[in-house]
């Protein structure tokens, strides 16, 4: 396993990680959720990823109970968890100081730990002020409840404001973007952020780096009878997004059917295309993935060794394919 720097800062995450997303608490059993951790730490993984909204703290719970049984020691693992969707009510979401505050510390007891190293805003808020999403995850680190703290699908010009708001008046900026990134989904993270890796040094762990499934040519032939993360009911606004009767759907299929014939040639999966291709791109400090069987997690970490196929030449066909270069 080879490890990153989330940008500028110290703290070191493995290159590849495992997130808790729609299996933790939900599509997998307790069990199988402590045997997918255990596999991913004893294989090098020691970034963990997870949100309050995940199953409703279900994740979070099943994940602590996994960190109390497994007891490793708290140094040699990095866990980060997510507010903002934390209940119904008013003051139950939001990035508001009163949720951010008493988001935490219900996260923290969830997952049975005196601090999370990454605290995430998992949106920005339209209805908060900035600055007092700033001061308040500023207080939380200050406090010890978490050593870092980041925002997840915030615009360029909301991060730098956070940044500015944070040199203004001496406190913690954000250290870290959680987007979601991939072979398709590639503006805001490949043009939108990119004076961010440069001027504030931002590190990313990206989330999706399979587009939900799409990426590893499940679907090429339509969405199958198994178990899959787009036959799930939630996920119907995806599942129209990505493989739906729409022209952007059908163009990303065709695609994909060229990603993956283009894999076999260099003697790679389409999986292991699609994540070497993420990792290729340094300004990627860690990329999560999630997996609901041992078997797909152990394949998507031999990952790592597929990047040296993926040469300026390969890049340039992979290129062609894709034909949504921001930059171009």
């Amino acid at each position: 396993m080879n490890y990153r720097k989330l940008g500028k800062w110290g703290i070191q995450v493995s290159e590849l990680s495992l997130g808790s997303w729609l299996t933790f608490g939900k599509q997998i059993s307790d069990e199988t959720a402590k045997e997918l951790m255990v596999t991913a730490y004893d294989n090098g993984v020691n970034f963990f990823d997870n949100a309050e909204v995940y199953a409703n703290g279900k994740a979070e719970e099943v994940m602590g109970k996994i960190l109390k049984d497994t007891a490793w020691a708290r140094d040699s693992y990095v866990v980060s968890t997510k507010v903002f969707w934390g209940g119904t009510l008013p003051n139950q979401s939001g990035l508001s100081r009163k949720h951010i505050m008493e988001g935490v510390n219900k996260s923290l007891k969830r997952l049975q730990l005196d601090y999370v190293d990454l605290f995430f805003c998992h949106r920005p808020d339209p209805n908060t002020p900035i600055e007092e999403t700033v001061y308040a995850m500023n207080d939380v680190v200050r406090s010890g409840k978490a050593y870092y703290w980041g925002t997840s699908e915030w615009s360029a010009a909301q991060i730098t404001e956070a940044h500015t708001i944070a040199r203004q008046y001496g406190l913690i900026p954000p250290a870290m973007e959680q987007p979601q990134y991939n072979m398709v989904t590639r503006e805001r993270f490949e043009k939108e952020y990119a004076n961010l890796y440069t001027e504030l040094d931002m590190g990313t762990t990206i989330w999706s780096p399979l587009a939900s499934g799409l990426l590893t040519g499940k679907y090429n032939n339509g969405i199958p009878a198994e178990d899959t993360r787009l036959s799930m009911q939630e996920m119907g606004n995806l599942r129209e997004r990505l493989v739906g009767d729409n022209d952007v759907a059908k163009s990303n299929i065709e695609k994909v059917k060229k990603l993956t014939a283009l894999a076999q040639d260099i003697g790679i999966s389409i999986t292991h295309l699609a994540l070497a291709w993420c990792l290729k791109n340094p300004n990627v400090s860690t990329i999560i993935t999630g997996a609901s069987k041992v078997s797909h997690l152990l394949d998507n970490l031999k990952a790592a060794d597929a990047v040296v196929k993926l040469t300026p030449e390969v890049m340039v066909k992979i290129e062609g394919i894709l034909q949504n270069n921001p930059n171009a």
